[in-house]
C-alpha cells in the first residue's frame, strides 16, 4: 500500500488541508507545533478529520519544528520530542490505507532572516534526520520556499539522507514567477534536476493564480506535480469581538478549481492557508473518476513588454570619489512646516563644489518633513543632486518599494539604507518600528529595482539606476569586531559607505587602516561642527554611535560662556579632523547641525583649499 509514486503513476491522489487554520480555529497553543505535546488528542482528531473527508495523505504537525524556530517559544530542548510524537501521531490516525509525510517549512520567508544558508540547512537537515528516524513517515515535504537558494540547498543535502519521495512545493508573490524574476518553469525544473520526485507550489496564491501559473509547466518525466493552494484571499470581516481577517468559506469552489488543476497535470493536490475538511471533501469530489493526464498543452503567460533598461552614462558618486576628493553635505528636512531656512541653506551649499545633499528620513526617529517632497521642493531650487536615506523603522516591504520607485521617476539614484532608530528613541516613542527588514536585505533589494525586477519578482517594465550607500558607525572600541557586518554589506550589493560623524583624530587613523582592507568600496568620513558645548554634552552623552574626546569637551567648557569662542574652537577642532581625514580619504561627508549651514560651507571651502596639500 505505502509506494506512494506507484500510485500517483495511475491515480490523482489528495492531501489534507491546513493544520495550522484548525488549530487556531480551536484555540490551541500559539506555538503549533507544541500541541504534539500538550494536545495530542486536538491533533489526531485534525487529521482524522482531514481522512474522513478524502484525504490520501496527511503531513505531520512539524512545519516550524526546527529548533532555531522552536527557540522563540522557549521550546527548542523539546526539539525531538516534538517532532516525534508529531509522526507518531500523523501514522496513528493514517493506519496502514494514508499516507504521511513528513513536513518542514522554510525558514527563510517574506521577513529578514538573520541565519546564515549553512546554518539554515544543518537546521533543516537536524529535524528531517528525526523525522526520517521514527519510520513513520512515507516521504518527505519541503513546503512554502519563496528563497529559491534554500530549498535547492535544503533538497540537495536531504537528497543524500533517503531514497523516500521528495515533495518541493515553492511558494509565488507573483502568478508565474519566483521572488528573484525567475519563471516558475525553471525553478521547478531545476528541483526535479536536483532530485525532487514531486515538484509544485503551496501558499501565498488561491486556486485561480495557482492554475494560472501551472499553465506555463510542462509535464515532468521524472517528477509528478503537486499543488496545494490558499483557501482565497483574506477579507475583512466584522465580528462580535472585532475586526478580522478570514478566508472565505468557498468549498464548491474547489472543487471547480481541482478538476482544472489536473488538467494542468496536477496529481497531488491539497490545501493550504484557510482550508478546512469541507475543501478537501470539495477536492476529492472534483477528482473523482479523473485519471492523470499524460500530455497538456503548455499555455505560456502573455508576454511582458519588453524590459527598457536604462543606462547611466553620467559618473556615479562612486566613480568620483576613486578619483577625486568628493564632498556630500548633509541637509535635514525641517521638524516644522516653514522651509524657508532650509531652502535658503540648501541654495548657498548648492553654490559649492559638491555632489549631493543628502536628505535624512526622520533621523533619531523624530519626525520631519518627507525628505522625498524635500527633496521635490528643492529641484525647483537647486541643480545639486540630492541623497536620500531610506529607512526601513517607518516603511514596510510595500512602502518600501513605492517609496523606491518614486525616487527613481523623479530622477533621485541615490539612496542611503538604513535599518532606522528604534520609534521609542524619538518623538513618539509609542510609534511602532516596522523593520519588515533590515538595511542588509534593503540592500540587494534595491540592487534588485536595478535589474527591473520588484520585490515579488515582478517586472517593473524599466530598470533603476541607484547607487547604494550603507552606513558604519566607527564609533566603536574595537572596528575589527565590525568587520563581518562590513563584509556582509559589501556582499549585498553596497557601493560605499558613509559614516557616523567622528569628533577623534585617533577614530579617522584607525578608519584609514581599517578600510584600507575594502579598497574598492569608498567610504566618506561624517564629520559634524559642534555648534555649542551644551550640543558636544548632548552629542556625546545621549546620541547613539556618537564619541566625543574629553579634551575637546574640556576646551568647549571652559568657553561655554562665549559663544563665539566656542564656536570657533569647535570648527578649528573639525578642521583637524578634516586634514586627517584627507591625508587617508577621498570622500567628505559634512552634517549640517540646527540648520547652521554657514558652518558647512565654512568647512566646504576649507576642504577646496586644502584637499591637495
Amino acid at each position: 500500500m505505502r509506494n506512494l509514486l506507484e500510485r500517483l503513476e495511475k491515480n490523482v491522489l489528495v492531501a489534507d488541508g491546513a493544520m495550522g487554520t484548525a488549530l487556531y480555529s480551536n484555540g490551541l497553543e500559539s506555538c503549533h507545533e507544541y500541541n504534539n505535546i500538550s494536545n495530542p488528542d486536538s491533533v489526531e482528531k485534525i487529521h482524522k478529520a482531514y481522512i474522513e473527508a478524502g484525504a490520501d495523505i496527511i503531513q505531520t504537525n512539524t512545519y516550524a519544528a526546527k529548533k532555531c524556530q522552536l527557540k522563540t517559544y522557549g521550546y527548542e530542548d523539546k526539539f525531538e520530542e516534538i517532532n516525534i510524537r508529531a509522526a507518531e501521531i500523523a501514522r496513528k490516525a493514517a493506519g496502514e490505507n494514508t499516507f504521511v509525510f513528513g513536513t518542514i517549512g522554510a525558514i527563510r520567508g517574506l521577513r529578514e532572516c538573520e541565519l546564515s544558508l549553512e546554518t539554515i540547512v544543518n537546521e533543516t537537515l537536524d529535524q528531517v534526520k528525526v523525522l526520517l528516524s521514527t519510520n513513520k513517515i512515507d516521504a518527505l515535504l519541503f513546503e512554502t520556499y519563496y528563497d529559491q537558494e534554500e530549498i535547492r540547498a535544503v533538497l540537495t543535502e536531504a537528497r543524500k539522507l533517503t531514497d523516500l519521495p521528495i515533495i518541493t512545493n515553492i511558494s509565488l508573490l507573483e502568478a508565474g514567477i519566483t521572488q528573484n524574476g525567475e519563471k516558475v518553469t525553471d525553478a521547478l525544473s531545476t528541483l526535479v534536476n536536483l532530485g525532487a520526485d514531486i515538484v509544485g507550489l503551496n501558499c501565498h496564491l488561491g486556486p485561480y493564480h495557482m492554475i494560472k501559473s501551472l499553465k506555463q509547466v510542462p509535464l515532468f518525466a521524472q517528477s509528478y506535480l503537486s499543488a496545494y493552494p490558499n483557501a482565497s484571499l483574506l477579507q475583512l470581516t466584522q465580528t462580535i469581538n472585532g475586526n478580522e481577517y478570514r478566508f472565505r468559506k468557498n468549498s464548491a469552489y474547489f472543487e471547480q478549481s481541482a478538476k482544472l488543476l489536473v488538467e494542468e497535470g496536477v496529481r497531488l493536490i491539497g490545501g493550504c492557508c484557510g482550508t478546512t475538511p469541507e475543501h478537501i471533501r470539495a477536492i476529492k469530489k472534483g477528482i473523482k473518476d479523473l485519471k492523470p493526464v499524460k500530455r497538456k498543452i503548455i499555455t505560456p503567460l502573455p508576454a511582458e513588454e519588453e524590459l527598457v533598461r536604462v543606462a547611466n552614462n553620467k559618473p556615479t558618486i562612486v566613480d568620483k570619489v576613486k578619483k577625486q576628493v568628493t564632498i556630500i553635505a548633509e541637509l535635514d528636512p525641517p521638524k516644522h512646516l516653514n522651509v524657508d531656512k532650509f531652502i535658503e541653506g540648501a541654495k548657498a551649499i548648492d553654490k559649492k563644489n559638491i555632489e549631493a545633499i543628502t536628505l535624512a528620513d526622520n533621523s533619531l526617529a523624530s519626525t520631519r518633513i518627507c525628505n522625498l517632497a524635500a527633496a521635490t521642493l528643492l529641484k525647483e531650487h537647486i541643480s545639486t543632486p540630492t541623497l536620500l536615506h531610506l529607512t526601513c523603522r517607518d516603511h514596510n516591504l510595500i512602502g518600501l518599494q513605492s517609496r523606491l520607485m518614486g525616487f527613481d521617476i523623479l530622477g533621485i539614484n541615490n539612496v542611503l539604507a538604513l535599518t532606522g532608530d528604534p520609534s521609542k528613541l524619538g518623538d513618539f516613542p509609542g510609534a511602532t518600528s516596522v523593520y519588515d527588514m533590515t538595511s542588509l536585505k534593503l540592500i540587494p533589494f534595491i540592487k534588485q529595482l536595478n535589474e527591473g525586477l520588484g520585490y515579488n519578482g515582478a517586472s517593473l517594465k524599466k530598470t533603476t539606476n541607484f547607487t547604494v550607500a550603507a552606513a558604519y558607525n566607527p564609533n566603536v572600541r574595537d572596528l575589527s569586531k565590525t568587520k563581518r557586518l562590513v563584509e556582509k554589506k559589501i556582499k549585498a550589493g553596497t557601493d560605499y559607505f558613509i559614516t557616523q560623524p567622528i569628533f577623534e583624530a585617533e577614530k579617522i587613523e584607525q578608519l584609514a587602516e581599517f578600510a584600507a582592507d575594502y579598497p574598492d568600496t569608498p567610504f566618506f568620513v561624517g564629520i559634524m561642527p559642534i555648534t555649542s558645548y551644551n550640543n558636544a554634552v548632548f552629542l556625546h552623552n545621549e546620541v547613539p554611535g556618537i564619541k566625543l574626546s574629553e579634551e575637546f569637551l574640556a576646551k568647549l567648557e571652559e568657553v561655554k560662556d562665549d559663544k563665539e569662542l566656542c564656536q570657533k574652537i569647535a570648527l578649528e577642532e573639525s578642521k583637524k579632523l578634516l586634514d586627517i581625514a584627507l591625508k587617508h580619504f577621498k570622500g567628505i561627508y559634512l552634517i549640517t547641525p540646527f540648520f547652521r549651514y554657514d558652518l558647512t560651507l565654512e568647512l566646504i571651502d576649507y576642504v577646496e583649499e586644502n584637499k591637495d596639500k
